[in-house]
């Protein structure tokens, strides 16, 4: 069941929010404590600020705050190597779930805002529970004075004038849970996280990037885009024509045929946004896919967090690779260097670790005929050797930012071809590639 709740606008009223979390966190940890002393217990620092209670806590508050707690998270968590503890985890995956929204007359003065007092006339229905909430707007259902159906995306108000304190905040709530372990340096995680932010919340950049996509994929049939209405487009509200699919997950119980073919063609899709194009759209969360039964076309959706790279990393990314399907750990090594999972100063065990998880993660493109995603469990043995790897070899630093975006691509990919329970041929999709 969906709630509305109004979205803390001010820098000072955002700050207020962890001041009180803050707060309450030291007094449930004082409270915690004091009934595990009197039990003969002796509870570690660590354990009394993550009490159920105190998460609950955490999570409430960040939800109220949304933008800048769920993209550091989101950052955070696209990196493989458990840096968040488990209980870290929850909330954040909580927090993605959460259905607060904004109230009717919140939504309704950031679009007079956007278009005028009259805001309305512009319309003729427009739908106030919103269909879709992310990290920093609302979607609605509507339609135009010429009954064309459409989604309005309508920015949560404030987001943009607290990005930067936000981050900051939130990152001083993450040591004040202790939550990052000493060793590893988040400085880049949160300057990308303001960067990110920025551009996410300017929604004409977003409506550049979904035309610079939808350029990409003109003369593929298999895809469909939404397009968007430039008259009701600002910075703060984005104004598309509306998707209708079905959500992607659903064909999971459809003719295997269906899957495969489905399957195959997100994945290609992900490889040229990667190999070819230099152009990703680095959000693979499930929503941003839809299925049309009727015409069998894949509808792509959210162009927000989009990011280019360069001509020489993508090369850079090619051969390593082609390391990993062919080479010899030497090769692997050398080209895991080169786009910078490592340098010189890494000891020899964090080295060779990082070269068995790139073999691990470049299997399915070493497979003989169709890879199984459904039946594959890659994705618990990675899991296992990071956790050894931080456990045994005390040693982890985050790879570049790009790379990082990259694992998360990839990553959903996995999910979601695990998900539709998919088979497919990884070498010949690569093998188009080289030769498109």
């Amino acid at each position: 069941m969906t709630t509305s709740r109004h979205i803390t606008s001010s820098r000072l009223g955002r700050l207020s929010l962890l001041g009180k979390l803050a707060g309450g966190v030291v007094g449930g940890a004082v409270k915690e404590g004091a009934r595990q002393l009197a039990q003969g217990q002796r509870p570690s620092i660590e354990k009394l600020l993550l009490t159920p209670a105190n998460a609950h806590r955490l999570s409430e508050r960040l939800s109220e705050m949304r933008g800048a707690a769920m993209k550091v998270g989101q950052l955070l968590s696209m990196d493989s190597g458990q840096i968040l503890p488990p209980e870290m985890s929850e909330i954040l995956a909580k927090l993605r779930q959460s259905a607060h929204h904004m109230p009717s007359t919140q939504v309704s003065q950031v679009l007079q805002t956007a278009w005028g007092k009259d805001w309305q006339r512009r319309l003729t229905r427009f739908d106030a529970r919103p269909i879709a909430a992310a990290s920093i707007g609302q979607v609605h259902s509507a339609l135009l004075e010429n009954d064309q159906p459409v989604a309005i995306k309508v920015q949560y108000p404030g987001i943009r004038r607290s990005i930067d304190s936000d981050v900051d905040n939130v990152a001083s709530l993450l040591r004040l849970f202790n939550l990052i372990p000493d060793d590893v340096d988040i400085t880049q995680v949160l300057n990308e996280a303001k960067r990110q932010l920025h551009v996410e919340a300017d929604y004409l950049k977003e409506a550049e990037a979904l035309d610079r996509f939808t350029r990409f994929v003109a003369s593929d049939q298999r895809f469909e885009l939404p397009e968007v209405v430039e008259a009701l487009t600002t910075a703060e509200v984005l104004t598309m024509t509306y998707m209708a699919g079905a959500p992607i997950e659903s064909l999971a119980d459809q003719p295997v045929r269906q899957r495969n073919s489905v399957a195959t063609a997100v994945l290609e899709l992900a490889l040229r946004e990667v190999f070819q194009w230099g152009f990703v759209q680095t959000d693979p969360n499930f929503a941003n896919y839809r299925y049309q039964v009727e015409t069998g076309k894949i509808q792509l959706l959210d162009f927000g967090a989009t990011r280019d790279y360069s001509e020489q990393q993508a090369a850079g990314l090619w051969t390593l690779l082609q390391a990993c399907r062919e080479g010899a750990d030497v090769d692997i090594e050398n080209a895991a260097a080169s786009v910078g999972y490592l340098d010189e100063s890494d000891p020899a065990g964090y080295r060779q670790g990082i070269v068995s998880l790139l073999r691990d993660a470049s299997e399915p493109a070493r497979a003989q005929g169709n890879y199984n995603f459904g039946r594959s469990d890659l994705a618990d043995r990675m899991r296992d050797k990071l956790i050894h790897m931080r456990l045994h070899e005390k040693f982890w630093r985050l790879p570049p930012i790009g790379i990082l975006f990259l694992h998360r691509k990839l990553g959903g990919m996995y999910m979601l071809l695990n998900r539709l329970r998919a088979s497919v041929a990884v070498p010949e999709l690569l093998s188009r590639l080289d030769h498109s």
